[in-house]
C-alpha cells in the first residue's frame, strides 16, 4: 500500500511521488500521472497506478498541472531590487527568490547598459555564485548597442568598444552560462566571435542591423534575439531585418516579453506559427515584481507602474511589470496559444538555448527535479527546487 504524504510537510523525503491530474514534461502531456522524484532528480513520469508502492505519494489538489520549472532569460529585478542598483551576489539571490514564487527556478539576472565598473561587479558577483540559488548566470544587455534604438537605456552610458571590453566580458564563461546582447552593427569584426568561441552566448538587440549583418553574426555564432519586435526595426518585404532573419533562421531563438503591452498578441501569434521551438518567454522584469513597488529609479530616470505599465515620465516603456507565469497565462488568454506552447516557450526552449536542456526545461528522466504546479487559472500553487516544495506565500 502506497503511503500519503503530507503537502504541508516541513521536509521532502528524499523519494517520493507527485500526482497530478495533467504533467507536462516539457514535450508531452500525461494524464493521471506521477513524477517520481529521488534525490533531487527527476526519476521519471508514470501513471499514477503505477508508483511503487513503498513510495510516499503526495496527491496535487484536482485540477493541478505540473510543468518544468520555468527558465527567465531576462530578469532585471524583482522582490524590489534592481540589479544595476545592486551588482551583487546577495542581489541577484534577492532577484530569483522574488521570481520563485511565479514559478521560476533558473534565470539569468539581466544587468542593462551601465559603466565597465559596474559591468566588472556583476560579473565577478555572478562567477561567485551561478549554478546556485536558481541563477544560471548573468545577461549583460548592453553597452554596445545601437544608439538609434536605445530603448529606456541610459544613452550616455551606451558605448563603443575599446581595448579590452571583449576580454572582460570573456570572464563569463566563468558565471554559469551567460549571455551578452549586443547590436552587431556597433561591435568590430571579430568581437561576437571571440565572445562565443570563449564560451560566452550572443544575442542580437537594440539593434538596426539589416539581415546581412544578422547572418554574418550567426556565422561567427550569435544564436539569440533580444526582446523579439522591440528596439528593432520593423519588418518589411524588402527589409526582413532582425525580426525576419529571427523567424526563419533555425539557429536564432528569440525572447518575446507577452504582457500585452510590449508585444500586440497577433504578432505573439505570428512569431510561434513561425518557429514555435524557437520562442523564448522572457520577462524583463524590474524591482515592481513580487513587491509594493509603484514607482523606483532607473539609472537616473523615474520609473512608474500604471496599470501594469512601466514606463518613464516621457512614456518610454521601461522593462515590464510581468512574472513568468503571467507570461504563460497571457501567451494562452491573449494570444491564444496552446498551453503546451507556451509552457516550452517558457522552460525547454530557454534550456535548449542555454545548452541546459539534459537537466532542465523537462521531466525527463535524470534532470533535475525543478517542478511548477499550477491551478486552472494558471497560477502558480507550487514551486519545487531540487524536489524541495517551496509554497507561494
Amino acid at each position: 500500500m502506497s503511503m500519503s504524504l503530507d503537502p504541508n510537510h516541513p521536509g521532502t523525503p528524499p523519494q517520493h511521488a507527485l500526482l497530478a491530474r495533467r504533467i507536462f514534461d516539457g514535450t508531452r502531456w500525461h494524464d493521471d500521472a506521477a513524477v517520481l522524484i529521488r534525490d533531487g532528480l527527476v526519476a521519471g513520469v508514470r501513471r499514477s497506478g503505477e508508483v511503487p508502492g513503498d513510495w510516499p505519494q503526495q496527491n496535487l489538489p484536482a485540477g493541478t498541472i505540473v510543468a518544468p520549472g520555468f527558465i527567465d532569460l531576462q530578469v532585471n529585478g524583482g522582490g524590489g531590487v534592481l540589479l544595476n542598483d545592486q551588482p551583487t551576489a546577495d542581489g541577484m539571490r534577492a532577484i530569483a527568490r522574488a521570481h520563485r514564487r511565479f514559478g521560476t527556478t533558473g534565470c539569468l539576472p539581466t544587468l542593462i547598459t551601465d559603466t565597465r565598473e559596474r559591468m566588472a561587479d556583476a560579473i565577478a558577483a555572478a562567477r561567485s555564485i551561478a549554478g546556485h540559488d536558481g541563477i544560471l548566470g548573468l545577461h549583460i544587455e548592453g553597452p554596445f548597442i545601437s544608439p538609434k534604438r536605445p530603448g529606456v537605456h541610459p544613452p550616455d552610458r551606451i558605448a563603443e568598444p575599446r581595448d579590452g571590453d571583449v576580454e572582460q566580458l570573456c570572464e563569463l564563461s566563468g558565471a554559469g552560462t551567460s549571455l551578452v546582447t549586443l547590436a552587431p552593427e556597433c561591435v568590430p569584426a571579430g568581437f561576437v566571435q571571440t565572445l562565443t568561441t570563449n564560451g560566452v552566448r550572443v544575442s542580437i538587440g537594440h539593434s538596426e542591423a539589416p539581415a546581412d549583418v544578422v547572418m554574418r553574426a550567426v556565422a561567427d555564432g550569435a544564436s539569440g534575439v533580444t526582446h523579439l519586435f522591440n528596439a528593432m526595426p520593423p519588418f518589411s518585404g524588402r527589409s526582413p531585418g532582425i525580426i525576419g532573419t529571427a523567424l526563419t533562421e533555425e539557429r536564432l531563438t528569440a525572447g518575446l516579453i507577452v504582457d500585452g503591452i510590449h508585444v500586440d498578441p497577433i504578432s505573439v501569434r505570428l512569431a510561434f506559427a513561425a518557429k514555435r521551438d524557437g520562442i523564448a518567454l522572457v520577462t524583463d522584469a524590474m524591482p515592481s515584481v513580487g513587491s509594493s513597488l509603484q514607482r523606483f529609479s532607473l539609472l537616473g530616470q523615474t520609473v512608474t507602474l500604471v496599470k501594469g505599465r512601466l514606463a518613464t515620465a516621457g512614456g518610454t516603456l521601461a522593462g515590464a511589470h510581468l512574472d513568468m507565469a503571467s507570461a504563460v497565462r497571457n501567451a494562452v488568454k491573449l494570444a491564444e496559444l496552446p498551453l503546451e506552447d507556451a509552457l516550452r516557450a517558457a522552460s525547454l526552449t530557454p534550456a535548449r538555448f542555454l545548452g541546459l536542456d539534459r537537466e532542465r526545461g523537462t521531466l525527463t528522466a535524470g534532470a533535475r527535479a525543478d517542478l511548477v504546479a499550477l491551478n486552472a487559472e494558471l497560477k502558480v500553487i507550487a514551486t519545487w527546487v531540487d524536489g524541495q516544495r517551496e509554497d507561494v506565500q
